[in-house]
């Protein structure tokens, strides 16, 4: 390895252990983990030791991590959750860009800025931070909530309009109008077409190259991987933003089946990818700059946040969304984005702006980015405490928040004949039957069946978010991992919950854990589970079958520990062989990449 070699490896290898020690601490102090990637970048970049510097290395990594958490935030965004919220985010995002312009090059030029400096100022602080909200909301499990989605919504636009704003800057000249809108219009028709390009994808390519590779895990992840570089590789090719070609690509993938399941698969990637970006921002960033303009900088990061506050939350208060949708979607949008160094580094490299400027700019994103993260993520804390005083202008014909996409329903983990069976006699009980299962053979039958599908293992976290596993009537698991069983149970103590195992000692762990009722056969057992289901309607007979048979379950199980015949003994071998065969049938698909729970 050449000397540059080496010193590239060397520097991100410092950067990663510092990331790594910093978060650390973050995690015992209860801090969030943004907060540390930050500090990360100050403390060994050129503002603080100075011995990491933003090398090629850290930068093509820190600029994929961008592109990987705007593919994250595409694959949340499917059309049916945020179409009826189109309309009134749209108006939001556009009052927003245009007030805040205003408002930024007034306090621009309040603090001795020139008219050019103020209007290039407000150009670069009028859109929010994009990965502190997706990552922010994304931990909190808050992107799915209206507030949430408005907020995504609104960054939508803004991303668009960043794309524009650099294509303006790119120009080189503010004076030439004709050069101007000749390269805004090719940018708008660049993307309609990467945009038509990927829907065609999502309609005819996209299913059955997913369908191919689902069976198999580690296939699905590459496979994800690489369409999110082939629209990252496309927009870098037509002059279009990395961040723009990566949420087009998750945004196709968004909207069929396996979009979960693969977000899930690649979290861990990309978690890795924006660690090195968020440390990045810092390393971006010289001592002399920051101080050139610190005061002014400091007043303007208290006053905008003041006057921004302001303009969102009427603009959200004016869409009839509810008071406290208003107020938690606009906190979210308070801070002055890492775009805005962006910007602000072209705008200098372009000779429009002296670097004292970038400097101005760097310091607002480098105190509200970190402080940000806390009222964020203690929205509905500070919430509670100013809710006495804004529900007096609460209105009634609100756009309502439902944070919940599933109520009042039944969640079977795992699908087979039986289980179809179960899910037939449920749907008169309750309001949905959500079906969870990542055998690829299924996809198709289940996307097309009478009831809802998520495809998914059910050990992520994610998933069973997404089928509100936690707040479901009924359980029923035919997954054979019982550690995967054990954390359901453990995550429905208010749920009905029936589970599947395959031995006496597993079957009393379950029902330790809180297991309402453990089937360990699929023959008899299994019909008297439907007869069971059946009468799901007659809560009080239902709740005295279930009794009875899970006293019966017990007391057999008291019996076969207490004296073993050769009955037993033959039993418990066949339940032993069955064991092993599970055993060594999940040691096959975990070398084969999956992880099928059936």
């Amino acid at each position: 390895m050449s000397l540059g070699g080496i010193a590239l490896a060397t520097d991100f290898a410092l950067l990663i252990v510092a990331a790594a020690v910093l978060s650390y601490a973050a995690r015992l102090t209860g801090q969030p983990t943004i907060v540390a990637y930050i500090l990360t970048g100050v403390v060994v970049g050129p503002i603080g030791l100075g011995i990491v510097g933003e090398d090629q290395l850290i930068e093509i990594l820190s600029e994929l991590g961008l592109g990987f958490l705007l593919f994250l935030l595409g694959i949340e965004m499917r059309f049916d959750d945020i179409r009826e919220i189109m309309r009134p985010v749209g108006v939001i995002a556009v009052g927003q860009a245009v007030l805040q312009a205003i408002a930024s090059t007034a306090v621009a030029l309040a603090l001795g800025f020139t008219l050019f400096q103020s209007l290039m100022l407000a150009l670069a602080t009028t859109f929010g931070a994009t990965p502190i909200i997706v990552k922010v909301l994304g931990d909190k499990g808050d992107l799915k909530t209206l507030y949430g989605k408005a907020d995504v919504g609104i960054l939508i636009f803004q991303d668009i309009y960043l794309v524009l704003a650099l294509a303006i800057l790119t120009v080189g000249t503010v004076d030439d109008t004709a050069e101007i809108a000749t390269s805004i219009g090719r940018v708008l028709i660049l993307m309609v077409a990467i945009g038509l390009v990927a829907y065609a994808a999502s309609k005819y390519v996209l299913p059955s190259l997913l369908r191919a590779s689902a069976a198999n895990k580690s296939t699905l992840f590459t496979v994800g991987i690489a369409w999110a570089f082939v629209f990252i590789f496309a927009a870098e090719a037509l002059e279009l933003s990395v961040e723009l070609g990566a949420f087009i690509a998750g945004l196709s993938l968004a909207q069929l089946p396996y979009s979960t399941e693969l977000k899930e698969r690649m979290r861990p990637a990309t978690n890795f990818f924006i660690a090195v970006f968020f440390a990045s921002i810092a390393l971006q960033m010289e001592r002399g700059q920051l101080l050139a303009y610190w005061q002014e900088a400091l007043l303007a990061c208290a006053a905008l946040l003041v006057i921004n506050f302001g303009i969102v939350f009427g603009l959200f208060y004016s869409q009839r969304f509810d008071m406290e949708t208003s107020f938690l979607g606009t906190i979210s949008m308070l801070q002055v984005s890492e775009f805005s160094v962006v910007l602000g580094a072209l705008a200098v490299n372009e000779g429009f702006v002296e670097e004292g400027i970038l400097g101005f700019l760097s310091l607002m994103a480098l105190v509200t980015m970190p402080i940000s993260t806390y009222y964020v993520r203690y929205n509905r804390e500070i919430f509670d405490r100013v809710e006495p005083f804004l529900s007096r202008f609460e209105r009634e014909d609100t756009i309502e928040a439902d944070p919940v996409e599933y109520e009042d329903h039944a969640v079977i983990v795992g699908y087979n004949r039986f289980t179809a069976e179960l899910a037939t006699l449920l749907e008169d009980a309750v309001e949905d039957v959500v079906i969870v299962e990542d055998g690829a053979e299924y996809v198709e039958e289940l996307a097309e069946g009478d009831h809802e599908f998520i495809f998914g293992n059910a050990r992520h976290g994610e998933i069973r978010q997404e089928a509100n596993v936690a707040e479901a009537d009924v359980l029923v698991s035919v997954a054979t991992r019982d550690d995967v069983n054990r954390r359901l149970v453990e995550e429905t103590p208010e749920t009905i919950s029936i589970v599947r195992t395959t031995t006496e000692a597993s079957a009393q762990r379950l029902r330790d854990h809180g297991a309402d009722y453990v089937v360990e056969t699929a023959g008899l057992v299994g019909t008297e589970l439907a007869e069971l289901l059946a009468t799901f309607d007659d809560r009080e007979a239902f709740d005295q079958r279930l009794a009875e048979l899970s006293e019966r379950a017990r007391s057999e199980t008291l019996r076969a520990n207490e004296s073993v015949d050769p009955a037993s003994t033959s039993r418990d071998d066949g339940r032993d062989r069955t064991r092993h065969r599970d055993e060594e049938r999940d040691r096959r698909n975990d070398e084969n990449g999956g992880e099928t729970d059936v």
